[in-house]
């Protein structure tokens, strides 16, 4: 089977929207970063009832990668998902790209989902990414393997090594 409705799941941090664009490079699937369709200038979140909408005429589509899934819609690409990839990688990997990342966003200052910027004053906030990184980490991992006991088609990577040999397969079998 060749998967056409690919959603990209893991820990905050593990390289989720990276992955995604660069299937979707691959590929030629068209890819949909979440943080953009959910995120408002100034960092406002899009009301509950709109990205639903937003997530939904996506996925109503025969090709698409997203690069998440929020718990306040994920029943929606699930429902029509060919492939779910897993990244579950240990929490160092994961936190160490994210505090790089953040890190580096909150020095040069470029813009992220609809022109928002990262702070050192929002990194150390109650807002952060990093304390939502702490908050979901157990979370999203536990979903990631509930996920594959349930039998839905997820292909769980370990380690970045792991996901660059998936993504030279997938690209060799066209996912």
């Amino acid at each position: 089977m060749q998967a056409r409705r690919i959603l990209i799941y893991g820990v905050t941090g593990s390289g989720k929207t990276h992955l995604a664009a660069r299937l979707s490079d691959k590929t030629g699937i068209p890819w949909h970063s979440v943080d953009d369709l959910t995120w408002l200038p100034n960092w406002e979140m899009v009301p509950d009832g709109e990205q639903r909408s937003r997530i939904a005429e996506i996925c109503r589509g025969e090709e698409w990668i997203l690069d998440t899934a929020y718990a306040k819609w994920k029943e929606i690409p699930l429902a029509r998902a060919e492939l779910i990839v897993a990244l579950d990688y240990p929490r160092w990997v994961s936190l160490g790209r994210l505090l790089k990342r953040t890190i580096a966003r909150a020095i040069d200052r470029r813009p992220v989902c609809n022109g928002n910027r990262e702070s050192f004053r929002l990194m150390f906030s109650r807002e952060s990414i990093i304390v939502w990184h702490f908050k979901s980490f157990a979370r999203k991992r536990s979903r990631i393997r509930e996920w594959m006991a349930q039998g839905l088609p997820v292909v769980r990577l370990c380690s970045p090594r792991e996901m660059e040999r998936w993504l030279r397969s997938a690209q060799e079998s066209h996912v």
